[in-house]
């Protein structure tokens, strides 16, 4: 006779909770297979059906692909560019806050690529629109994926030009300058924002005491 289907006791003194807020308690190596697994898995729920035409579709066997047997449209799981830009003016770096977040907790500016722009474009276009901002000497700081739900983030760092910081009030509810010895919370270890705060505050932190 077939067991009968028990639900799994929760052990005392534990919880449930979604990825994104349990990112930043992960070791590196973990967050990233599951942070890949969640994107894939978000993919492929979202795309049982073509797009184009409504017909089921089937799993590829020789690449990571959903194919339409009726209309031959193939899908891939998708990546969503976007970027993120830590200003300095001397020893300071322009960080801003949404107002979702944290009281307190700030972070570097980002945003979405838009068709047809360069990465550098963006950049540019994104400080404009959300503290009206310029800037310049944009330089390159590294990647990461951020599976939430399928963005690649790409961090540069640049330096201020011009311009009154005025926060948007859509994207930003608040933006100013820190000092590099007295910044605000920050984002976990683990996301990009944080190194990259960390790196470039100690560079200069080196840089003005020597």
């Amino acid at each position: 006779m077939p067991r009968k289907w028990m639900k799994p006791r929760r052990r005392p003194g534990l919880e449930t909770g979604g990825l994104r807020e349990l990112f930043g308690h992960f070791e590196e190596t973990l967050a990233a297979l599951s942070g890949r697994a969640y994107q894939i898995i978000d993919w492929d729920r979202n795309h049982q059906y073509c797009s184009r035409c409504g017909t089921p579709t089937e799993q590829r066997r020789d690449e990571r692909a959903r194919a339409c047997p009726n209309c031959a449209r193939v899908v891939y799981p998708p990546i969503s560019p976007a970027i993120m830009v830590l200003v300095t003016r001397g020893r300071e770096l322009l960080l801003a806050r949404k107002a979702e977040w944290a009281e307190g907790r700030y972070s570097a500016l980002a945003g979405f690529v838009e068709p047809g722009e360069m990465l550098e474009q963006t950049v540019v276009r994104e400080t404009r629109e959300e503290v009206g901002v310029e800037i310049t000497n944009i330089r390159y700081f590294g990647s990461q994926p951020w599976p939430f739900p399928h963005s690649l983030m790409i961090a540069y760092t640049a330096e201020y030009a011009g311009g009154e910081v005025r926060p948007d009030g859509v994207e930003i509810h608040e933006a100013r300058w820190f000092d590099i010895e007295a910044l605000p919370r920050l984002p976990p270890s683990i996301s990009i924002s944080r190194r990259l705060i960390n790196g470039v505050a100690a560079q200069l932190l080196a840089q003005y005491k020597r």
